[in-house]
């Protein structure tokens, strides 16, 4: 029997309406936080569904996908967005939702420890039945600025402590990157700037991930270039399926352009993407590749010299 199966990328932005203008405006959303967030979860809420009614197993949000990517500037009155990984509002929100449509759901969220009051950017698995299967935390967190603008998200949250807590679906060894067990496969999480790392993919493969994947905001002439290739030879250097979704659009009050150009790819190239609505990105995924006989004639595990590397 055939491993096929259909996943789905969330492309989209921030849903809340009633942003500020300017940034001097943003103080004025702290006592609205929880309105942006609702406005987040019901656009999500609606793509979930959709997601299943077009026949995915598996939709993975984007990047902090309750509220808009506000690490492009510095401004304590976002904190208010972070909430629990298992309690929280989004996470209960999007359980019910994976059980409501029989879909397993990748949620990515802004996370405060409830018991170190740590913050960490975390995606939370949930599996088709609503139960949370874990969650991994962003391991490298980028600081700085390009063409397009800023972006301060140590400001916000710390890389991750490596404590994931009880995890009884994942399989990896490696306590910084999970792999869950799940009912489509094994499925590895890499948020955004995990992606340039050499030794992010290599792991998750190394622990058995079949399919990772990638929620990301990124903008940016050389994030625009890469983001073309870095997917393209991690899934055929490795031997996997990976999918990367990115925001699409403008979000104010910052109001830079967000290049989307979600894709999946495998080891023998891009999954063909399967037309839904605009802010889905669809594709069927054949994990049985991962076990076919390469078409290059390569075997990299078995050819590869672990003997002669000098990795900084």
């Amino acid at each position: 029997m055939t491993r096929r199966i259909r996943i789905a990328l969330t492309e989209t932005k921030n849903a809340y309406q009633d942003m500020p203008e300017t940034l001097d405006g943003v103080a004025g959303l702290a006592s609205r936080m929880t309105d942006l967030r609702d406005a987040n979860l019901r656009h999500h809420e609606e793509l979930i569904a959709d997601a299943a009614k077009a026949g995915a197993r598996l939709v993975c949000l984007g990047e902090l996908f309750s509220g808009p990517y506000f690490a492009r500037r510095t401004n304590p009155v976002w904190r208010a967005l972070a909430e629990d990984s298992v309690t929280g509002p989004s996470v209960v929100a999007m359980c019910a939702a994976a059980k409501a449509n029989d879909i397993i759901v990748v949620a990515p969220i802004y996370e405060i420890d409830a018991i170190s009051g740590n913050r960490f950017n975390t995606a939370v698995v949930i599996d088709e039945t609503g139960s949370i299967l874990g969650r991994y935390r962003k391991t490298h967190i980028p600081e700085g600025e390009n063409e397009r603008g800023e972006f301060h998200e140590k400001f916000y949250y710390i890389p991750s402590d490596g404590q994931l807590g009880d995890m009884p679906a994942n399989v990896s060894t490696n306590r910084w990157f999970p792999v869950f067990e799940t009912s489509i496969g094994k499925v590895g999480i890499a948020i955004c700037y995990d992606r340039h790392f050499e030794g992010v993919m290599g792991t998750l493969a190394n622990q058995g991930a079949e399919l990772v994947l990638s929620p990301a905001v990124t903008y940016g002439a050389k994030s625009e270039r890469m983001w073309e290739r870095e997917f393209e030879v991690d899934a055929s250097r490795h031997c996997m399926f990976i999918a990367g979704s990115n925001r699409k659009g403008s979000e104010p009050p910052w109001n830079d352009e967000y290049f989307g150009r979600s894709y999946i790819v495998g080891p023998n190239g891009r999954v063909p993407r399967i037309e839904a609505r605009p802010e889905l990105v669809m594709g069927d995924v054949n994990l049985d590749e991962l076990t076919s006989v390469d078409l290059s004639g390569w075997d990299l595990l078995r050819d590869r010299r672990t003997d002669i590397y000098d990795i900084r």
